[in-house]
């Protein structure tokens, strides 16, 4: 996943408005504590991931809202250098610890030149403990597209200490591909997977999209069954979202083209689930599949509301509760004066209690874990006066209803509640709320 705000089958309700602007940093907030500085570490909390984010492309794919923009090289060199400088000054807050894990989304990363590839890599161990990474207690996913995929490239990867690819297949038919803009060849997929694991690459993913126009349960049905085929022991499945601003959205407005039937998309998410199921890969979240041990270890730590760090234009960060973005179009993220060589944010949120709650609950419940209630239950209490008694009786409905299982440590979204967790958001936020 890419930033935390990846197309999902459900989204997170918006919290309230961003305060700050761009020429304060978040992060000088919160400072780092130093492994010698003598002061107090007892409620300090090291930052254990950091995401990258690499705008070139080769096309704009038309249902895609994350930043990038079509690649002519011409400022990948200077973008490295600046991606480098502002990773060192990201460094301190790692704090000398091993990163638990590491993702370079897009965009498309896998289009970055080679010696850039190996500078930002030399980067990385330069300025970042990456010795769990190396051993394999931690996670180093890079995101590729099919197309840009070779050896050199893998082999690059491996030696930096990727141990995880996260292949866009999105789909096997090329009908399909055709209606998203994706310039690919489905054959290419099943080539670029076999070229990771030749080159040591251990983990590989692969993102599939439904409820394309047109698309048929026979045809994701095939398409479940050719990312099987491949061995992964990662499978994503988003349904199609059209978010504004977008070429899709623009598409869908002029009547080019009808969206899925709401009943047949339901029919496909329930049928993901149990074809993967059968496979061995079981629904960790509401829109992943992992064999037992094999989820996204970088994903997770967005769900739990751990800390991570960002770089390069529009990736998002989140540390002792600020949340931020860097700021989104590349000429700016190039040219604006950063201080220190961070990189000047916006949409900085300071931290705040009832949001830091709605998020730990919502995201929380996005997980197959589930969420651990009573220590929520009595933060909403403090939080708002009443807040737990309206989540309990939320709580009793949603069990009632069959759309939560409820035990004495756990809340966990049934199958039905998965379905419906658009819903079941905006209701505890409302509880939360009061």
């Amino acid at each position: 996943m890419p930033n935390p705000t990846h197309n999902t089958l459900i989204s997170l309700p918006q919290q309230g408005a961003p305060i700050g602007n761009r020429s304060e940093h978040p992060l000088h907030r919160s400072e780092p504590v130093g492994a010698h500085s003598g002061r107090d570490r007892s409620n300090h909390q090291s930052v254990r991931s950091l995401y990258i984010h690499v705008p070139f492309c080769s096309h704009k794919c038309h249902y895609c809202d994350f930043y990038s923009l079509v690649d002519t090289q011409d400022r990948q060199r200077i973008f490295a250098d600046r991606v480098i400088r502002e990773l060192k000054a990201l460094s301190p807050w790692s704090e000398g610890l091993p990163l638990r894990t590491l993702f370079v989304g897009g965009g498309t990363p896998s289009l970055l030149r080679l010696d850039l590839w190996d500078r930002v890599l030399t980067a990385l161990a330069q300025h970042f403990d990456l010795s769990d990474i190396h051993t394999g207690a931690g996670e180093f996913t890079v995101e590729c597209n099919p197309e840009s995929v070779t050896p050199e490239l893998m082999q690059r990867l491996r030696a930096g200490g990727v141990n995880r690819v996260s292949m866009g297949a999105q789909s096997f038919e090329a009908r399909h591909l055709k209606t998203l803009e994706r310039k690919h060849d489905p054959e290419n997929v099943a080539r670029a997977v076999a070229i990771a694991r030749e080159a040591g690459i251990p983990r590989q993913s692969v993102d599939l999209i439904f409820g394309v126009p047109g698309q048929t349960l026979e045809e994701w049905d095939a398409d479940l069954g050719r990312a099987l085929a491949l061995g992964t022991e990662h499978v994503s499945c988003y349904n199609l979202t059209y978010e504004p601003n977008t070429a899709m959205t623009a598409r869908l407005k002029r009547g080019e083209f009808a969206p899925a039937d709401e009943d047949v998309e339901v029919e496909m998410y329930e049928h993901t689930r149990i074809v993967l199921a059968k496979a061995g890969l079981h629904r960790y979240e509401i829109s992943n599949y992992a064999r037992p041990g094999a989820e996204a270890r970088h994903n997770l730590a967005y769900w739990r509301q751990e800390q991570w760090l960002a770089a390069g234009p529009s990736a998002s960060g989140h540390v002792s509760h600020w949340r931020w973005k860097n700021i989104p179009r590349l000429d700016d993220y190039l040219n604006a004066p950063s201080v220190d060589g961070l990189a000047p944010v916006t949409d900085v949120e300071a931290p705040d209690e009832a949001r830091l709650l709605k998020e730990t609950f919502w995201t929380g419940l996005r997980l197959a874990e589930g969420v651990a209630h009573e220590a929520l239950l009595e933060r909403a209490e403090r939080t708002n006066a009443g807040a737990r008694e309206r989540l309990v009786r939320l709580g009793d409905r949603l069990a009632s209803e069959a759309k939560l299982i409820a035990d004495s440590s756990r809340w966990r979204l049934t199958d039905a509640g998965m379905l419906q967790a658009d819903a079941i958001a905006v209701d505890v936020m409302a509880a939360i709320d009061g």
